[in-house]
């Protein structure tokens, strides 16, 4: 096999052409071309070069060519012959936005069916989707807190986690109600090389437990407790473990505005301990409790992929994640400050509004 000598690159054209061979899909047929000279300039037979580029012979000499003759410019398309293809863009976009009409049944556009409706082919659709970065399969939530304390309660709680009272503790509180004991209904497949773990798609439910967390925020150790309820009487006990875990220490503690944690009897024990204050949560703010980050990653290591004969092997293997989560825990750092918290309430608010 007589081997090819080396293509000889430009200056600066090798990682320009890297550049243009990892590009996205629209590009296809240019980033080919980029990845034909970049073999090519490593010496490759021109066989081995098209079998790596999924080309043929002829085509490696071919854009071999054009690169000597006119460089990275020369890998562009040639003006095709004919009229010029003519898409209607607005008119594309200003559907987009718009609702579908209610004979198709549809509560967003697909390209084939926007397609279809403005008689074009779904590749112009995808493409001036592309262009403007519409993605109308898409939908994210939101939530704009009416909390007439919103401010006060921001302010107050941010304030805790970046200046915390001296000498005292600060813990964030919540409740993770209905955590399920699920049991597959046949044994888990492990992985293995090449393929993922695999479970039976039903499962048999066990029962349910409500896990109380406090995630000390100066340490992100976690004290908790599982409870088959979440009335006042399992948050006040839940509440007094706390406490008492912090001996002779002024206690605050952040969490929501559950009706539980404002029930008399909650606020009969506080009027008796004044060294533990509760600080709530603006309505509709859960994200500044920290204690739900933690309910997130217990939630994806520990619960949804968990295997459980029971409410009781649920509970100790809760106990045995936080057990090791303490052992190895740091603690989460609250970066933003109020008021820039605040600013960028107050942008979406007067966005919506516009809207």
């Amino acid at each position: 096999m007589r081997v090819a000598t080396a293509l000889v690159l430009r200056a600066g054209d090798r990682e320009k052409l890297a550049r243009i061979a990892s590009a996205r899909a629209a590009d296809a047929g240019r980033a080919r071309r980029a990845r034909i000279v970049l073999l090519a300039a490593g010496g490759l037979p021109h066989t081995e070069v098209a079998r790596l580029a999924g080309v043929s012979v002829p085509v490696v000499r071919e854009w071999r060519s054009r690169y000597q003759a006119g460089g990275i410019r020369a890998l562009e398309d040639l003006p095709r012959s004919g009229r010029p293809r003519t898409v209607d863009e607005t008119r594309i976009v200003v559907t987009t936005l718009e609702k579908p009409p209610q004979r198709l049944g549809v509560t967003h556009w697909s390209s084939r069916l926007l397609a279809r409706e403005l008689g074009i082919s779904s590749a112009s659709v995808i493409e001036t989707w592309r262009k403007w970065d519409l993605q109308p399969w898409r939908r994210q939530s939101f939530k704009f807190s009416a909390d007439p304390q919103l401010e006060a309660r921001l302010a107050d709680i941010v304030g805790l986690y970046l200046n915390p009272p001296e000498n005292a503790v600060v813990v964030c509180v919540d409740e993770k109600s209905q955590v399920q004991a699920l049991d597959r209904t046949q044994p888990i497949l492990p992985i293995r090389p090449g393929l993922p773990e695999k479970a039976t798609h039903d499962y048999i439910r066990h029962g349910t437990t409500t896990l109380f967390a406090a995630l000390e925020v100066a340490t992100g150790q976690v004290t908790d407790a599982c409870y088959p309820r979440h009335r006042h009487q399992e948050f006040l006990r839940f509440l007094k473990k706390v406490a008492a875990a912090c001996p002779g220490r002024e206690l605050h503690v952040v969490c929501d505005n559950y009706a539980t944690h404002k029930h008399p009897k909650v606020k009969e024990w506080l009027a008796k301990n004044p060294r533990v204050t509760l600080h709530f949560t603006p309505t509709g703010c859960s994200w500044l409790n920290m204690v739900e980050i933690f309910f997130g990653i217990i939630t994806r290591q520990a619960i949804r992929r968990g295997t459980f004969a029971s409410v009781k092997d649920l509970i100790a293997k809760i106990g045995q994640f936080i057990d090791g989560w303490n052992d190895r825990c740091q603690p989460f750092a609250w970066t933003k400050p109020a008021d820039e918290l605040l600013a960028k309430v107050k942008r979406k608010e007067t966005s919506r509004a516009r809207h």
